[in-house]
C-alpha cells in the first residue's frame, strides 16, 4: 500500500487518516458531485425536470419492466414523490406504465424510444465526465475509487448496487 505524506499504516495493514485528510475527501466528494450533476442538470432544466427524473429514467433503463415498488426501493424516495416524477415522465411520453400480466395491481415501467434517447443523452454527459476523470487518474485509481464508494454503501443499498452491477433485474 502506498501512503502519502502524513499517512501511516499499522501492523494490520489499516490506513490511518487525519481529520484534515478526511475533511478534504468529504469536500472533494461534494465538489465532484456538483461537477458530476452539472451537465445533466442543464439538460434536465430544458424540460423543467430535476435529478429525481434523471434517477428514475436511469434505473428504469437499467431494469426494464421493473415495478413501481422496486423503483421505490431502489431510489429510497416516498411513494408520493415518485408518483409526481412518474406522472410527468409518463405524460411526456418518456415512460410506459403497464399493468402486470400476473398481478394486475403491479405497474411495470419501461422507457419509450424517446425516453431511451433522453436517458442516453443524460448518461452520455456523465459518462464523458467520468471517462475523462478515470483516464486522468489512471487504472489503479479507478478500482480504488470504486472500492471506496462500495465501502461507503449501507448494506441494503449495496445489495441493490450489486444486483445492477451483475445485470440482474430487481
Amino acid at each position: 500500500m502506498i501512503l502519502g505524506s502524513g499517512q501511516s499504516e499499522n501492523s494490520s495493514g489499516l490506513l490511518f487518516l487525519t481529520d484534515e485528510q478526511l475533511r478534504k475527501g468529504i469536500e472533494a466528494m461534494f465538489f465532484a458531485y456538483r461537477g458530476f450533476t452539472a451537465d445533466p442538470d442543464r439538460i434536465l432544466s430544458e424540460r423543467s425536470y430535476g435529478r429525481a427524473h434523471h434517477r428514475a429514467l436511469h434505473f428504469i433503463k437499467r431494469s426494464p419492466g421493473t415495478t413501481v415498488n422496486n423503483l421505490l426501493s431502489t431510489l429510497g424516495v416516498t411513494k408520493q414523490s415518485l408518483n409526481r416524477v412518474l406522472r410527468t415522465l409518463i405524460q411526456d411520453g418518456l415512460v410506459l406504465n403497464e399493468v402486470g400480466v400476473q398481478d394486475k395491481r403491479q405497474r411495470h415501467l419501461s422507457l419509450t424510444v424517446d425516453g431511451s434517447e433522453f436517458e442516453q443523452k443524460l448518461s452520455n454527459a456523465q459518462s464523458d465526465r467520468m471517462r475523462a476523470a478515470y483516464r486522468q487518474a489512471g487504472p489503479d485509481a479507478v478500482q480504488g475509487f470504486r472500492s471506496v464508494l462500495e465501502a461507503m454503501m449501507d448494506p441494503e443499498l449495496k445489495k441493490h448496487y450489486e444486483s445492477f452491477s451483475k445485470g440482474q433485474r430487481l
